[in-house]
């Protein structure tokens, strides 16, 4: 079973109090190295320059056994630096690389689509008209493609994941979400999603979001925890309160994303029982993760044996 994952690597600069450390990160590496952690074989799909932080995302894809099919970037490879101070909100700037990011869609690409068990696309610049119109494409293509030699149609899993640094046209970009949200299997959406992209409460989005024709709706809601709504089915779960402080909350949401489409790839849930249990490995993911620096998807198991007085430090 593999999953083709589309949108962002990027260097991830976190400067705070204690100085300045960078990682490997952008949420769709998040998910596709989140999966391999998780057993389930994943491609990442993304732009890369020709540098010295490239070569760090590749041999980082490479450590965890994530294929990589990279668009070059004349303008070199993106990078967010990420600005935190006391109990505030982490303050991002992003770099023009981030900010002009351009997937393209070549014959790799498309037969990577065809030959997956489910693509799934994070952060990705859905208000690149061009761009989103390419990825539509290659999907339909690869949809196509796969009923031709008596597949299934490929299933699709959707994370919006605007950055307010990176969106240029918040309208067209609700559109090009839309647009793919109205027949994915799965679409991801967290409460900072409603209020930028729609100004609006995350329980209002994610009913429009299975109006439109979304299969299932993974909402999350930071401390309040997450729900998952699909069809009939609404399971909702608090935070796992699991051993050690929270240490950084970057790539909880993606850890839970990537928990639920590894869930997905093995079939979809019939009903609410077996959706509370896909929820709560879900939040068991993003809990864990949140007890470690970075992004790196973990779960409870790498809780054990150690000292948890000490993580991050």
């Amino acid at each position: 079973m593999t999953v083709v994952v589309v949108g962002d690597a990027l260097i991830d600069e976190l400067r705070d109090d204690h100085g300045v450390r960078e990682f490997v990160g952008g949420a769709a590496l998040n998910v596709a190295v989140g999966l391999a952690r998780l057993g389930v074989p994943a491609i990442l799909v993304a732009m890369l320059g020709d540098d010295e932080p490239a070569s760090r995302v590749r041999r980082y894809l490479a450590d965890f056994g994530v294929e990589l099919i990279a668009t070059p970037s004349l303008l070199g490879t993106a990078r967010a630096v990420s600005t935190r101070s006391g109990g505030g909100e982490p303050v991002y700037e992003f770099n023009e690389a981030a900010q002009r990011r351009r997937i393209r869609f070549g014959d790799d690409e498309r037969r990577a689509f065809a030959d997956a068990d489910l693509v799934v696309v994070s952060c990705f610049a859905f208000d690149d008209a061009e761009q989103a119109a390419e990825l539509a494409d290659a999907i339909a293509q690869a949809r196509a493609l796969a009923r031709s030699e008596g597949q299934g149609g490929v299933p699709v899993a959707v994370d919006p994941n605007p950055r307010t640094g990176m969106l240029h046209d918040k309208a067209e970009f609700v559109r090009g979400f839309e647009r793919l949200a109205a027949e994915a299997a799965l679409v991801k959406v967290g409460e900072d999603d409603a209020a930028l992209l729609y100004g609006d409460r995350l329980d209002v989005l994610r009913a429009r979001l299975i109006d439109l024709g979304a299969g299932a709706v993974l909402a999350t809601e930071g401390a309040a925890g997450a729900t998952i709504e699909a069809g009939e089915a609404v399971v909702t779960r608090p935070i796992s309160n699991l051993p050690g402080r929270i240490v950084d909350t970057m790539g909880a949401g993606d850890a839970a994303f990537a928990a639920t489409v590894a869930a997905l790839v093995h079939g979809t849930p019939v009903d609410a029982g077996e959706w509370e249990a896909v929820l709560h490995s879900a939040m068991d993911a993003a809990a864990a993760t949140c007890r470690f620096e970075g992004a790196l998807l973990r779960t409870p198991s790498a809780l054990g044996g150690i000292d948890l007085e000490h993580i991050g430090t």
